[in-house]
């Protein structure tokens, strides 16, 4: 459907409404003014020719055809109007304008049949004789009540024309500038009606954009101003209420994008409605991508596309473990998943929320196994001490030589065990660090070095091992001396055990602007590639009868990891089977508030 201003339908229909009334009262007006004269000019003929009556009926009753005719030119000459006198049977007699003889039969002219009947009636028309529109009046001439003839007046009309003219001319510029001045007040009328609506509209317009800045201006008009007023206080409410809506959905969005579980909004279809980015994250993919797909097209795994269909199928909440398979192993999630129903009950589709727990899995095993280690570890020791007491106690502390042997291995087994067991402690002391504020100070990191050095020199002399320290005196670090100074023992004690002897580990101190480096170099037999990423685990041991052999409690690294975590950093390895091994421990660079 074709639209249009409002303008365009109210300007030319008030310019035709105007044109139209001019019209019709010209053309009104113009017939009555000619009618007028008409009737006029009638009535004028009609008493000259009853004056002429007189003395035409006379000298038709004479019957002297000259006399006629001379009375006819003298008295149209004198009333300047034609006279034409008419027998009864239509032959002209006399005429004040034209030779009688040559004009034709009369009888046929309706005013001079309306004569003889009797009656007076005027006639308008064209006269062939004098080429002029003529206007006939005609009466009858009688004597003692006897029709003798007809006498005609007639004056040409030229005269009405030429006045109704000259009016008709009058009316049309006055009609013209009636129509130029009414079509400006209806131009302005129509603005006045239709640009406050315009106005409504752009405001609307922009309502519809959101921007409910400018409120729509008031006018005169009652009505409008009323609709104005309306559009003001629906826009107020509207921008409220979006407002309201917009928070309340970056809110959520805030709380959708941060979550740190996965998130995952499906159709009814199956089809990706939302991800959030940690759901992403979790297959790999960018959040923009995934929308209008399906599971199956984003990530393959069989466990989670049925749980997804069941949630689908299902009216009731779902739980159930999923496993996800990644470059770095086995992953592990926790999958809630709700329908998601209209008001009326109506199923739209489902929402899942998946929690990682390959953490909370990894530390549930790495309990069992640190409980399995401590027990066996535990254990080794407790029955060896158990059964030699016991052959002691049978009988073989009499055997001096074999009773100092036994008890030799006791007291052995005695050191490893309290061994173990200061290890433990500390493990645990330093676990209690990290979950509280430890006070770091400035120190000078050579000295503390030094101090470790001199704590390992008698064991390395045993195998003949030299230590070689490289550390700037100037460098100093943020840190807890103790703590430290038992890292570094740990990490030298740790390459003197699997060094072999008349080697040399030398300890290496570098630093940038965003961290120092502590190195740790042996010519051990290296770390096989499998074994690095389970290093600083507790109990873990590569070969486990050489662990015990060189009386390691395998707790040694995981202290290490764990003061290096109170510092804030790190611990690194880097190592090849026969080529040594380089263990590192970073800390930041910082300062005493």
């Amino acid at each position: 459907m074709r639209r249009t201003k409002l303008i365009w339908q109210l300007y030319p229909s008030f310019l035709l409404v105007t044109i139209a009334s001019l019209v019709l009262v010209a053309w009104y007006g113009s017939t009555a003014i000619k009618k007028f004269y008409i009737d006029q000019m009638a009535e004028v003929l009609e008493s000259k020719a009853y004056i002429a009556a007189e003395g035409g009926a006379r000298l038709v009753g004479e019957g002297d055809l000259e006399e006629i005719n001379r009375f006819c030119k003298e008295i149209g000459k004198r009333s300047l109007t034609r006279i034409t006198v008419i027998a009864v049977g239509g032959r002209v007699l006399g005429d004040s304008e034209e030779d009688p003889a040559k004009m034709e039969d009369h009888s046929d002219r309706p005013e001079v049949f309306a004569a003889v009947q009797g009656e007076l009636k005027p006639s308008i028309r064209f006269s062939s004789t004098l080429q002029k529109n003529m206007m006939y009046v005609a009466v009858p001439l009688l004597r003692k009540g006897e029709l003798l003839g007809i006498l005609r007046t007639s004056v040409p009309i030229t005269s009405i024309d030429k006045t109704l003219g000259r009016i008709q001319a009058r009316i049309f510029f006055g009609g013209l500038v009636i129509i130029l001045v009414v079509a400006f007040i209806s131009w302005a009328l129509s603005r006045r009606i239709s640009r406050p609506l315009e106005e409504i509209g752009k405001g609307v317009a922009r309502f519809a954009q959101g921007n409910f800045s400018r409120k729509l201006p008031s006018c005169s008009t009652e009505e409008i101003a009323s609709l104005a007023s309306s559009m003001n206080s629906m826009a107020q409410e509207l921008d409220g209420r979006m407002k309201a809506v917009l928070r309340q959905r970056n809110e959520l969005e805030a709380v959708f994008s941060s979550m740190v579980e996965g998130v995952l909004v499906f159709d009814k279809g199956g089809r990706f409605l939302n991800i959030n980015d940690a759901g992403a994250d979790l297959f790999g993919t960018d959040p923009r991508l995934v929308k209008g797909k399906t599971l199956l097209e984003v990530v393959r795994n069989a466990e989670l596309q049925q749980f997804v269909s069941k949630v689908l199928s299902n009216r009731d909440p779902l739980e159930g473990e999923i496993t996800l398979n990644s470059p770095e192993g086995d992953r592990f999630f926790q999958a809630h998943g709700v329908p998601l129903k209209s008001a009326t009950g109506e199923a739209l589709g489902g929402l899942i929320v998946i929690h990682d727990v390959t953490a909370l899995r990894r530390m549930e095993t790495m309990r069992r196994d640190f409980v399995a280690n401590v027990s066996h570890e535990l254990k080794t020791p407790i029955t060896s001490i158990q059964g030699f007491v016991e052959t002691l106690l049978d009988g073989a502390m009499d055997d001096t030589e074999n009773a100092r042997k036994f008890l030799g291995i006791i007291a052995k087994q005695s050191r490893r065990l309290s061994a173990i067991i200061e290890d433990l402690l500390a493990l645990a002391r330093i676990e209690d660090m990290e979950e509280t504020t430890v006070a770091l100070e400035m120190h000078d990191l050579r000295t503390v070095i030094q101090s470790a050095l001199q704590s390992c020199e008698v064991k390395a002399a045993q195998k003949r091992i030299s230590l070689e320290l490289d550390c700037p005196k100037e460098i100093k670090a943020l840190m807890n001396s103790q703590l430290l100074e038992q890292a570094v023992v740990n990490l030298i004690d740790n390459a003197v055990k699997y060094g072999p002897p008349d080697s040399v580990v030398r300890l290496g101190v570098e630093e940038d602007p965003t961290e120092i480096r502590i190195q740790v170099r042996d010519n051990g037999p290296g770390i096989p590639t499998e074994h690095q990423s389970r290093l600083f685990e507790r109990f873990y041991r590569i070969d486990k009868s050489r662990s015990k052999d060189v009386g390691g409690t395998g707790l040694g690294l995981a202290i290490v990891n764990h003061i290096a975590q109170v510092h804030g950093g790190r611990v690194g390895l880097e190592s090849s089977v026969g080529r040594g091994s380089v263990f590192t421990l970073y800390l930041p660079k910082g300062s005493v508030a």
